[in-house]
């Protein structure tokens, strides 16, 4: 790997992390007041459940980024299956809670995109979990990266809000006709959506292809 490209990837890695601690900032508190998601009163544990989704996601971001550096899978072959152990774990369990959470979600489209995004996680994760136990490293590789391009989409959702903003800015021509909170709820109930499919798209296109090709 070049050392630009090494550069690059380092960037990347720091404001995918960055992103993820400020997102999962509030909730480290575990103040249910401080939660930036509507919390569903006649669901008592919602915002216990939602604080364990999302820093147990936190935790699978950063053990997820081990597997990926080429010295500790070569040089440290035990802390990058530590660290593989750990991001499996923590996407079963964050994945399962954001199953249960996305049944109190009242927005459809939010549910809907949620669910998928779980579904993914869970199904790419588990791919990655059993090609590695048959030895299909190759494989292996492919499904961790798919399975990390999910882990990543709450990230992505979040650095193309700028980008939605403008969007839905210049389709209303530059105006707000339902105010500031309509465009802000009409953008959060896509963004997920929207960073789910740049981020499939990338890793299939770009990736996958190459090491396939």
């Amino acid at each position: 790997m070049s050392g630009s490209v090494k550069i690059t990837w380092s960037i990347l890695a720091v404001v995918a992390v960055g992103v993820g601690i400020f997102a999962s900032a509030p909730y480290f508190t575990l103040d249910p007041a401080k939660s930036r998601v509507e919390l569903n009163p006649s669901f008592s544990l919602h915002y216990s459940f939602l604080a364990a989704h999302i820093i147990l996601a936190l935790t699978a971001l950063i053990a997820g980024m081990f597997q990926f550096i080429e010295r500790v899978r070569i040089r440290s072959p035990r802390l990058h299956r530590a660290a593989g152990r750990v991001y499996v774990v923590c996407v079963f369990l964050s994945g399962d809670l954001g199953l249960i959470i996305s049944v109190y979600i009242e927005s459809f489209t939010k549910v809907t995109a949620f669910l998928t995004l779980s579904l993914l996680w869970l199904f790419t994760s588990w791919k990655g979990y059993r090609t590695a136990v048959l030895r299909r490293f190759q494989d292996h590789r492919v499904w961790m990266l798919r399975s990390y391009a999910i882990t990543l989409v709450a990230v992505t959702a979040r650095l193309i809000v700028p980008v939605c903003i403008l969007l839905y800015l210049s389709l209303h021509g530059f105006r707000l006709p339902g105010g500031r909170e309509a465009m802000v709820e009409a953008i959060l109930e896509t963004n997920i959506w929207i960073g789910l499919a740049i981020n499939l798209v990338l890793v299939e296109w770009i990736v996958v292809k190459r090491w396939k090709g």
